[in-house]
Parts: C-alpha cells; sequence; structure tokens
C-alpha cells in the first residue's frame, strides 16, 4: 500500500475516534497475538508508558524532547493526530515518512489478516492497527528508546501489551469517557494505573486523592516504585509571558533551571513529571542525562494546539482544553501569561462531553461566546452546547459552521481584543487547517474521492 491506500484502508476499520462507538473487550489477547506475528517489535528497547486523563501529550512530547537532546533515537507515538494520520508515529521529534507510515501499515494489515480468524468474535480496530504500526516503525528505523502514549482509558488499551516496563507515567486524571471508564476518579485511576507492570518505576503528577491512592494501591501490588512529582522536587516559576516560562526544579540527583517555552503552570508540572521520568530512564537505561540537556529541550520544544498562539492583532489563541479541569488551566494560564481578564471564546466539542463545567470555567472572563459545529461525525450539537452557556452574562451565538463562528468572533473581539477558540483537540485541528491552509488527510481523501473539501485556508 502507498500512504493514500494504507489511510484507505485504515477508515475501514472500527475507529471510536471518529465516530464515537465503543467496542468493549475483555482484555488485549488480539493486540498480543497480532504483535507475536509480527515478531514482538514493541519489545527490545526501553519504554516510557504514559496514561492519564490530561496532559499526556505535552508531558511525553517534554519526555521525548529530552531524551533526544541527550543523544538519543526517539520513537514517539500518540493520540489522537492534529492534520494527519502520520503524525501519531513521531520518528526524532517528526512525523514518520509518509512511505514509511504506509510499509509499517501493510505488515500490519497483512498480520491482522492472518491472525483475525483466532478471534472470530473479536474485531481489530484503527487504533490496534496504528499501534501496531507504530512498533514496526520504531523497529525499522531502530530506535534507542520508546514513549507510548495510552489511547483510552489504560487497563484495556491497545498499548497494555508489556510484561515489564522501565518507566510509567500517569498524568493528572479527572473525569472522562465515563460510559467506559467509570463514574468516579477511583474507577477512572483504577483503569489507568492499569499500566504499571512489575518493577517499573511509575512517575505519578500532582493528582486528586481519590486518584494517587489507587496508584500507590496498584503500584504496591505490582511491585513497583512510586516517585510522587509534587514530593520528589522542589519546583519555581521565576517568570512568565506569553513567550513562555522561566523555572528552577531541584530533584535528588540534579539542579535544572531553563526556560519552557509552553506557557500555563499545569505545562511547568507536565515538565517537572518528565524530567523526573528521564531521569529514572537514565538510571536503568545507563546514559547520561545533564541540566544542560534538559534546558535545551525544554527551550526548543513546540506542541501545536495547546495554547499556541495564531495571530497576535487581535490575539487569537487556540487550546485543546476539552473538560472542565483542562478549561480551568487555559483560564488561568490566559491570565498570567497573556494578561487578559476577558476574552472572546469559539468553542466546540464532542458529544457526551461535560460541557457544563467547561462553560462554568471560562464564563467570568468571557466576553461573547460564538459556539460552532464542525465537519465532524462525533461534533456536539451546537444548540446544545448554547445552553450551558445561557446561565452567564456572556451572550450565547451558535454557528453551524466554524469559519463563520471564527469570523464572527474576530469582529465582534477587534483589533484589540483576544480569541479564544478551546474545546475538542479536533475542533481546534479544524480551526489550524482554516487560519494556515493545512490540508489534512481527511480533506485530501474528500478532495481524492470528488466530494467537496471538508474545509480550506480564507481566501
Amino acid at each position: 500500500m502507498d500512504y493514500v491506500e494504507s489511510l484507505e484502508w485504515l477508515l475501514t476499520l472500527p475507529d471510536f475516534e471518529r465516530t464515537g462507538e465503543f467496542a468493549s473487550r475483555p482484555d488485549v489477547e488480539p493486540m498480543r497475538a497480532l504483535l507475536a506475528v509480527l515478531g514482538d517489535p514493541h519489545l527490545a528497547r526501553p519504554t516510557v508508558h504514559i496514561a492519564g486523563s490530561k496532559g499526556k501529550g505535552s508531558t511525553g512530547a517534554i519526555v521525548e524532547s529530552i531524551l533526544r537532546a541527550s543523544g538519543k533515537r526517539t520513537g514517539y507515538y500518540i493520540s489522537p493526530h492534529l492534520h494527519r494520520y502520520n503524525e501519531r508515529i513521531r520518528i526524532d521529534g517528526k512525523p514518520c515518512e509518509q512511505q514509511a507510515f504506509a510499509s509499517a501499515m501493510t505488515l500490519a494489515r497483512d498480520a491482522i489478516a492472518g491472525v483475525a480468524a483466532n478471534f472470530p468474535a473479536r474485531q481489530f480496530l484503527a487504533f490496534d492497527a496504528l499501534t501496531a504500526a507504530a512498533f514496526v516503525a520504531f523497529r525499522e528505523t531502530e530506535v534507542d528508546l520508546q514513549i507510548v502514549e495510552v489511547g483510552l482509558g489504560g487497563t484495556l488499551d491497545s498499548t497494555n501489551v508489556f510484561d515489564a516496563t522501565d518507566v510509567v507515567i500517569v498524568t493528572p486524571i479527572s473525569l472522562e469517557h465515563t460510559a467506559v471508564l467509570g463514574d468516579t476518579i477511583a474507577e477512572i485511576a483504577t483503569q489507568k494505573a492499569g499500566i504499571i507492570t512489575p518493577g517499573a518505576t511509575v512517575i505519578v503528577a500532582p493528582q486528586r486523592e481519590s486518584a494517587i491512592d489507587v496508584v500507590r494501591a496498584t503500584a504496591d501490588d505490582r511491585g513497583a516504585t512510586v516517585i510522587e512529582t509534587a514530593k520528589a522536587c522542589q519546583l519555581a516559576r521565576t517568570s512568565a509571558s506569553s513567550e513562555g516560562q522561566d523555572f528552577k526544579m531541584k530533584t535528588e540527583h540534579a539542579a535544572y533551571a531553563g526556560r519552557l517555552s509552553l506557557t500555563g503552570r499545569h505545562q511547568l508540572d507536565n515538565a517537572a513529571t518528565a524530567i523526573l521520568a528521564c531521569e529514572a530512564l537514565a538510571a536503568c537505561a545507563g546514559f547520561e542525562l545533564t541540566p544542560q540537556h534538559v534546558r535545551t529541550a525544554l527551550a526548543d520544544l513546540t506542541w501545536p494546539g495547546r495554547l499556541e498562539v495564531l495571530k497576535r492583532r487581535p490575539y487569537v489563541i487556540i487550546d485543546g482544553a476539552h473538560n472542565g479541569d483542562s478549561a480551568k488551566r487555559m483560564v488561568a494560564a490566559l491570565r498570567e501569561h497573556f494578561g487578559l481578564s476577558h476574552a472572546t471564546f469559539v468553542f466546540g466539542t464532542l458529544a457526551g462531553k461535560d460541557v457544563a463545567a467547561m462553560a462554568a470555567a471560562v464564563a467570568e472572563i468571557a466576553d461573547d461566546v460564538f459556539v460552532t459545529g464542525w465537519v465532524s461525525a462525533r461534533a456536539a450539537d451546537p444548540r446544545e452546547l448554547a445552553e450551558a452557556f445561557r446561565p452567564y452574562e456572556a451572550p450565547v451565538q451558535t454557528f453551524s459552521s466554524l469559519p463563520d463562528a471564527y469570523e464572527a468572533a474576530v469582529a465582534s473581539a477587534g483589533e484589540r481584543g483576544a480569541v479564544v477558540a478551546f474545546g475538542a483537540i479536533a475542533f481546534v485541528a479544524a480551526l489550524r487547517e482554516y487560519l494556515l491552509g493545512i490540508e489534512s488527510d481527511m480533506i485530501m481523501l474528500s478532495m481524492k474521492q470528488g466530494r467537496p473539501p471538508l474545509g480550506q485556508a480564507p481566501g
């Protein structure tokens, strides 16, 4: 298969991300069997495995950048992507080349065809294929280390195929996917902690007590060592601006100082968690990690879609704040880094999200709210979203078109104002495509198949 053919095949598989239809599974045995046929490409290299509700991507990106700065060849598997599927499989910080992606997907497809008959009552998912292809690509490019991000939950996630893991990271846990993972923080934490393997070092970001209790208990049962970020380091921010933030941090092993290019106090927590994880990996994998490696990695880091500034007159800021806790952190960062006490918001998210919590988080600084759908099978009805904002003072308008909502928001904010677009990652990705003229894989496939493009840059 070439790249386009691999995407067309991928889209024939069941996919929770695209459709919202969850296929329950009792275990990950089909995934383990698939990897066995492929020669177990996920093994034979040090691994950092990451689960959590918020901050997985940013924390993983920081880990990857630090390891690469230390001279290691890295593989990083993320989800979801912003614009193109090959973004999910990153080699040395860059998306996997399209031909290499297609080659790995071809091997995954052929292996699935051979294994499927052994599991007649089960379905292989798009995420299974992507996960297998990532491990194949890491093997073929001979990466030194791999960072693997959980897709959904942990215990039954396609990535939970390791009998031993060097380092596990648990980022902040909050209520999410309650229909799948459970109705309480403790239930969700149980799913996330399911990736902890015997003997692993578990780095735990600052958590609610109900979550950390579960992680501690699971680690204790499995003979894993827990390092809590809040207890294992001294962290202080020394300055903050729209360009980033300066910090000092001291751990048992070293003192660090530098500039983190990402904004938001929560990103400093992510950075501290990532540094501790890299220290643990360096200790077990036997390589040198220095404060200069960390300084270089954090100063050069970019992570699109997270408090990303797309324009400055007016300010246009996008953020994939997809639940109430994330929205609160976004608002705090808007105040601290951008000096914003008021903003015009553009909002879109997926059906079934806790919109009331997100509305409450932004209401106190919202001048206007423009709620919109976008081209996605899972996009929530903007009329329903608008109701969550009605109890607050800010006027709310609904749109069926993201470009129309954005242009109305810019006109409302004026040149001296600020427009903040937030919600689902797929939503902010769609706005990036509109503003920056990016052709996503879905747009490319639509045009190839003769359908109208799903979006285009303003002319």
